[in-house]
């Protein structure tokens, strides 16, 4: 009905603009001269988006954003499916769940509570069951696989040799269960029993086994491959949140000679340079991904986080911003880019998947990375919502929110999701707006006593 009533009202004007244009003559295509481009812009542009408050607009993507995580879930954990495309890995895409992609979910749990999204009884619900599956879950020396079947608890390969823990994906668990166990600090029966499970679990994971007797962490082990991946872990990157945990861990802990000599690189990882006027303390030129800057993040809050290092608020801020001025300035001429449209991490693109930044660019932009940047970026960000959404809503606004990725370039448009990149959305926007994962996260006072360990 409301696209027969525009229908009408375009008939209409156009019949009014010929009848004024020939007064006496019939107005057809043989004898009407032809309107002004304005007037045919009126004709050619698609019906507009009803603009909403721009709080209204928050509440909006976050809201269908965490429904990936709870009217998607794979039923049997209660984990997030790894993305949302039926015909992946094999047509096994209902059954994969991720455990990183779920931690972001689940920090976003107490949001979803306080916004109303949910129940606190449906939440207490939900994590039971998670806690159960990944009670029973294969897990490798207390560290988690970055894929399971949800339907049984087992490892599902990352890949020939990643098969079983990786240190990485379990830190963005353990950080989103972490922010629970804060969360549901009652003293009833029922968050009690969440708050000791999420703590045996927090316990399990030997942080310090896989340093292997050596001053830094390994990503992976596989009791089929031992370490032969033998990926370290070093920043800059996502992963300050491992050497954090494992620093905090009351069980299995690292020091801050890990740290150093590990994570920093003892000071290797520092950058200084200046990428369209602004200083980049870390990292690689141009600064990298730009969840570098967000997936440890969820939890540890970067204001006023500081050490002999950096100070990482202003660390994430300048990243988002050398992110933001390369896509204004856009040197390959992609179509599309500018101060409203960018954003570039990793994501889908077309054919596949790929890791996208300043240095490895391709014309695809991904939403995550604009609007996980709200905290350090709040106008920049603000632009991009509104073009994603009010622009490109029929191309790129779908059931669970954004989908993954875009290129106007290529005239290519993602039609799924992926759990790493939707999470930190609605984790992110919490924070910029009430900074309650940063709140519940910073209050653990084992967090607290590793961040003093670690010097910051």
């Amino acid at each position: 009905m409301k696209s027969l009533i525009i229908i009408k009202e375009k008939m209409f004007l156009l019949s009014f603009i010929c009848s004024s244009i020939l007064f006496f003559n019939s107005c057809n295509t043989d004898d009407v001269t032809p309107p002004p481009p304005d007037v045919v812009a009126i004709f050619e542009e698609e019906n507009p988006i009803p603009e909403i408050p721009f709080e209204e607009l928050l509440d909006l993507v976050q809201q269908r954003t965490f429904n990936y995580f709870w009217d998607f879930a794979e039923p049997n954990s209660g984990l997030a499916r790894e993305r949302s495309q039926e015909d992946a890995f094999e047509g096994q895409s209902k059954r994969v769940v991720t455990t990183g992609g779920s931690g972001f979910g689940i920090a976003c749990f107490p949001a979803a509570v306080e916004r109303g999204w949910i129940t606190k009884s449906e939440a207490i619900e939900r994590i039971q069951k998670i806690l159960t599956f990944l009670e029973g879950a294969d897990s490798y020396h207390g560290a988690f696989s970055h894929w399971y079947y949800g339907d049984t608890a087992k490892t599902r390969p990352f890949s020939a040799q990643d098969d079983g823990g990786d240190l990485v994906e379990t830190a963005f668990l353990i950080q989103g269960l972490l922010i629970n166990r804060q969360y549901f600090s009652a003293n009833t029966t029922e968050e009690k029993d969440i708050r000791d499970r999420i703590t045996a679990l927090w316990e399990a994971v030997e942080w310090d086994w896989y340093t292997r007797g050596e001053k830094l962490l390994t990503w992976h082990w596989s009791p089929n491959h031992n370490f032969d991946i033998n990926l370290k872990i070093r920043g800059w990157n996502e992963a300050l949140i491992i050497y954090v945990l494992g620093a905090s861990s009351p069980t299995h802990s690292i020091d801050k000679e890990t740290y150093d000599n590990g994570w920093a690189s003892n000071g290797g990882m520092k950058n200084g340079k200046s990428f369209f006027g602004t200083v980049l303390p870390l990292g690689p030129d141009f600064g990298g991904p730009l969840f570098f800057s967000q997936y440890s993040f969820i939890g540890l809050d970067p204001r006023g986080l500081e050490d002999q290092y950096a100070n990482y608020f202003d660390q994430n801020k300048a990243h988002a911003l050398v992110n933001y001025e390369y896509c204004i300035e856009n040197p390959k001429g992609f179509k599309g880019y500018g101060e409203n449209s960018w954003g570039l991490t990793a994501s889908d693109q077309p054919g596949g998947y790929g890791v996208h930044s300043p240095t490895e660019d391709n014309g695809v932009i991904t939403p995550t990375a604009a609007l996980s940047s709200f905290p350090y970026t709040p106008e920049e960000s603000k632009k991009a919502l509104e073009y994603f959404y009010y622009k490109l809503n029929d191309k790129l606004w779908g059931e669970y929110g954004f989908y993954d990725a875009y290129s106007e370039q290529q005239d290519w448009y993602s039609d799924g999701y992926l759990a790493i990149d939707q999470g930190p959305i609605v984790a992110m926007i919490e924070n910029y707006r009430t900074q309650l994962l940063w709140s519940l996260f910073m209050k653990d006072q084992e967090i607290k006593d590793g961040l003093s360990k670690l010097g910051f």
